[in-house]
């Protein structure tokens, strides 16, 4: 989904920047490329790129925000180097102790932890339980 996009974007920004030059212009003679046709693409682009791009990633990072702040001690969480572990303790520093196995603990950040992959992990750990 995010390849089209980026494609129809860049299809947009390569045909409003081709609408500002005039193909018959020679160099130092005829008229600039005028007109209110650039002046309108530009909020337009503008409008684009804040919806599909700067708007998604902000929302991206508030769920990722309140997702860390809401971590407690007994959740099972991935870290995004893949390391799955139930979390022990939560630091007023930043991090959390995670017990990876039974006595052996590590220490690490919580911005370190994955949201995705977390949720598919307590996802699929509620289906099992269920059956």
């Amino acid at each position: 989904m995010k390849s089209k996009l980026y494609y129809f974007a860049a299809l947009a920004v390569v045909s409003t920047l081709s609408s500002c030059v005039d193909p018959n212009a020679t160099s130092g003679q005829g008229k600039g490329a005028g007109g209110l046709g650039p002046l309108i693409f530009l909020p337009l682009m503008i409008l684009v790129f804040w919806l599909f791009f700067i708007r998604p990633q902000a929302k991206k990072a508030k769920n990722q925000k309140s997702f860390v702040e809401g971590l407690q001690k007994g959740d099972k969480i991935v870290t995004i180097a893949g390391i799955h572990g139930t979390i022990n303790k939560v630091n007023e520093d930043g991090t959390i102790n995670l017990e990876v196995s039974p006595g052996s603990y590590i220490k690490i950040e919580k911005t370190a932890i994955s949201m995705e992959w977390t949720n598919q992990l307590n996802k699929a750990g509620t289906t099992a339980e269920k059956k």
